[in-house]
């Protein structure tokens, strides 16, 4: 089974724009992001899918692997599934760019996933981590899924779910992390097939998925990464890794 990972890489960013040429430790968190990719050896190849000759370049300059966007996308899945459609892999790990420091042990468990897979449930795999607080759970920004007995999602949405009619019935929350690992052929039927009502409404693609008919392994994880998504997050990012 050929493995992949596969970096999309938006230079512009409505919170932070050019975040992933932002410096942290002497680098750009884009070149950060794909040397971890690497060092993790859980992949055959690593590459960055981009919009920006910035970034193009930037990859190429260091001796990794680029890819330039030839279409504009809504989606990072769209803009993977572009970039490898010609390419033979059987399965394909989108990294987060944003997140330079790349965590092996939770990647690892969403591969072992397919590994095991041998009647070929899964369309692809994904990973949720337990909410606890109200807050949290309330949260907007924070993505839940609720699945059925064996881990299969069931759906996602920035709403709270299960609607807590019942505090007291003991239902357990998680939060989605946005790390995926997809069968080839899941990704190029996403990017074929067209948006429908759910994905539009809740702005989640994975519901593109679930509403086409295919099957989201979810793996639990108690590493939520570090994402730099502001300028407060970056410095945050640079205090990291200069304790490490």
């Amino acid at each position: 089974m050929k493995i992949i990972a596969v970096i999309p890489a938006r230079y512009e960013s409505t919170r932070f724009p050019a975040k992933l040429m932002q410096d942290l430790g002497g680098k750009p968190v884009i070149s950060r992001t794909y040397e971890a990719a690497v060092k993790t050896n859980l992949f055959e190849d690593v590459f960055v899918v981009t919009d920006s000759d910035i970034i193009y370049k930037e990859i190429l300059s260091t001796g990794g692997k680029a890819i330039m966007s030839i279409k504009e996308h809504e989606s990072g899945s769209d803009r993977i599934a572009e970039a490898i459609e010609t390419l033979d892999v059987d399965v394909v790990v989108n990294v987060q760019g944003d997140e330079p420091f790349i965590n092996k042990e939770p990647l690892a468990d969403l591969l072992q996933v397919f590994k095991g897979d041998t009647a070929h449930e899964i369309d692809l795999a994904s990973l949720m981590m337990p909410l606890s607080e109200w807050e949290d759970i309330e949260n907007p920004n924070n993505v839940k899924v609720i699945t059925d007995q064996r881990n299969f999602a069931l759906y996602f949405s920035r709403s709270v779910i299960p609607y807590p009619r019942d505090k007291k019935a003991g239902a357990q929350y998680y939060r989605h992390i946005g790390i995926y690992a997809f069968r080839k052929h899941a990704l190029m039927d996403f990017y074929h097939l067209p948006m429908k009502s759910l994905e539009a409404t809740e702005k989640l693609e994975q519901l593109r998925y679930l509403e086409y008919g295919k099957r989201i392994k979810m793996v639990l994880t108690s590493h939520a990464g570090i994402g730099i998504d502001t300028p407060e997050d970056l410095e945050k990012a640079r205090k990291f890794l200069e304790k490490k």
